[in-house]
């Protein structure tokens, strides 16, 4: 008879769980994946926590949750120009882009050697502190305009003639600060600038 009872004990507790398990499950089915779960997809590409190493790919990791959302909504509408990120994109609502973006702004950004021209990143510094400083402070680095200081160099180099070739729609002010870049330093205006940030460390 204690057996009995025992075992009636065990399987009403059984039960009990599965049943708040059961009521559980739907709040956590409808709240999908976490960010750093989203995120994972991205680390092929981006590195893992979103400090690129490839030459390529920008790093995104400290990047402005804001700056991640409006690039990200930018690849899904097709006005930025991308070898494969319209794709994905297509695949993310804006509640999903929101929970990636600060998963990665929470993130410490990892910065490689890269090989640069001395020469040219000082006259980069010097038409940085000119015409962009305003808008990318502290030598470009990590804040509400993107991530200028540390990024791969090819990937600064292919952006850059993605918005002078008219494949990438100017941010506000940008043509005109690199316009007269242009025309202070010339065709060595903006290699100089990428060999500047990519100097940064």
């Amino acid at each position: 008879m204690e057996k009995m009872k025992s075992n009636e004990s065990v399987h009403k507790g059984v039960r009990n769980l599965l049943l708040a398990m059961l009521a559980v499950l739907p709040a956590a089915v409808s709240a999908g994946p976490s960010g750093q779960a989203m995120a994972f997809t991205c680390a092929g590409c981006h590195g893992t926590d979103g400090s690129s190493v490839g030459p390529s790919m920008p790093a995104i990791a400290g990047m402005d949750p804001e700056v991640f959302v409006d690039a990200m909504k930018a690849y899904r509408q097709d006005e930025r120009n991308s070898s494969i990120m319209n794709r994905i994109a297509k695949a993310y609502s804006d509640e999903q882009f929101k929970a990636m973006a600060w998963f990665f702004a929470s993130q410490r950004l990892q910065l490689f050697p890269q090989k640069y021209d001395a020469a040219l990143a000082s006259r980069g510094s010097e038409l940085h502190d000119e015409h962009c400083e305003k808008c990318h402070e502290n030598g470009g680095r990590p804040g509400d305009a993107g991530t200028l200081a540390g990024q791969w160099m090819p990937y600064l180099q292919y952006t850059m003639e993605d918005f002078i070739n008219g494949k990438r729609k100017w941010p506000r002010k940008m043509k005109r600060k690199v316009d007269a870049a242009i025309e202070e330093a010339g065709d060595d205006a903006i290699p100089a600038l990428v060999n500047y940030y990519g100097s940064q460390r």
